[in-house]
């Protein structure tokens, strides 16, 4: 399954985009600059009902858009803007 693919199946399954997962991310205090991949990943399953694959794909898509904190990077270098 390509990358598109596992974003069309999510928006499909949950009705949001990659930005809806990381507004909420930030709100519920997930994204820091600790936040590890599986943390992440164990956080989105449970609050959206994805699975792994499905789960592992929006973590992409936060790094591809720069929204990955890096460690030691301070919460406010998290890049807000959209996909």
């Amino acid at each position: 399954m390509t990358f598109e693919a596992y974003m069309t199946n999510i928006r499909t399954q949950t009705g949001k985009e990659p930005k809806d997962f990381f507004d909420q991310a930030v709100r519920e205090g997930i994204l820091r600059p600790d936040t590890r991949t599986m943390e992440f990943v164990a956080w989105l399953k449970s609050s959206s009902g994805l699975g792994h694959g499905h789960a592992m794909a929006v973590w992409e898509a936060f790094r591809r858009n720069g929204w990955v904190p890096l460690p030691g990077a301070p919460a406010a270098a998290v890049k807000r803007g959209s996909p």
